[in-house]
């Protein structure tokens, strides 16, 4: 059940992450009223403890603070602005935290939207992906006034074990980009280093051991059964969009944009096998 002065927080978008949002939130003590456009997510987001409702301006009514977990700028945009968005319903005092990956522009056009009904929004993107977020140990980065930051601090930590507020609107998802290009670099790499070391005969498992002694170590390869590349062309993109607004070269970026296509097909189908597991990763 709901605790009393705890905040009722809605959830537009009760996939994957957001149901493991519902789940976590409950069993703190918060009451969530959710929506989402599949019917298998909404079931499973309602038997986690979910009161579900119709569509955005719905959870808008019943919540003021929202959550935003969709996965495009589009979806964003709809969940917010079209005729049952959020701010059809949510005026002042109201908060919707971001935590769709989408361009730092995007997110600072719909902060001003917003706040033409004196509704705030927090840039709150997630990242360490699904097992992370069944976990409770996402990395929430941030970006917005410090008053709305504080105000949804304690809604985040019920699933995210690292929150750092990196500046104003825009900064979140500036700081997520940069994070999954990073990561993105590592997996191509490790594809390739994983094919050459098996070109010569290496003990995949027994190298992986080592280099996470040293300075070959990552992320990428400590956790390579959940490097999916499910998301890396659009994280990839942009970083693209960014670099062209920017007008700066980024011949890196730009090679690994087009590579993750085939590193996403490989990692599905035969990827190096850093784990010894003798199959395919974890998609």
């Amino acid at each position: 059940m709901a605790e009393q002065g705890k905040e009722h927080v809605g959830i537009v978008g009760v996939g994957r992450m957001g149901q493991a949002m519902v789940r976590h939130l409950v069993k703190n003590g918060y009451g969530v009223t959710g929506c989402d456009i599949d019917p298998k997510c909404r079931e499973a987001a309602k038997a986690a403890g979910a009161r579900i409702v119709a569509d955005p301006a719905a959870v808008g009514k019943a919540a003021k603070l929202v959550i935003v977990a969709v996965g495009y700028d589009h979806e964003a945009s709809s969940v917010m602005l079209d005729a049952n968005g959020l701010i059809s319903t949510m005026g002042p005092g109201s908060v919707i935290a971001m935590s769709a990956t989408c361009t730092p522009e995007h997110v600072k056009m719909l902060a001003a939207k917003a706040a033409e009904k004196g509704v705030d929004v927090l840039d709150a993107p997630i990242c360490r992906g699904a097992q992370a977020a069944a976990a409770g140990t996402m990395l929430t980065l941030m970006g917005g006034s410090q008053a709305v930051f504080d105000r949804c601090q304690p809604v985040y930590k019920t699933f995210s074990s690292d929150i750092r507020l990196l500046g104003d609107i825009g900064a979140g998802q500036f700081g997520k980009a940069l994070n999954n290009f990073l990561l993105w670099v590592n997996g191509i790499a490790l594809i390739e280093a994983g094919r050459l070391s098996e070109a010569n005969g290496m003990d995949l498992v027994k190298l992986r051991e080592a280099l996470l002694l040293s300075s070959g170590a990552s992320d990428a390869l400590k956790n390579w059964d959940n490097v999916s590349f499910l998301w890396a062309l659009k994280d990839m993109q942009i970083v693209s969009r960014m670099a062209d607004s920017a007008g700066l070269s980024m011949p890196i970026a730009g090679a690994i944009k087009e590579m993750v296509k085939e590193g996403r097909r490989i990692k599905t189908t035969n990827p190096p096998d850093w784990l010894g597991t003798g199959g395919k990763m974890a998609q």
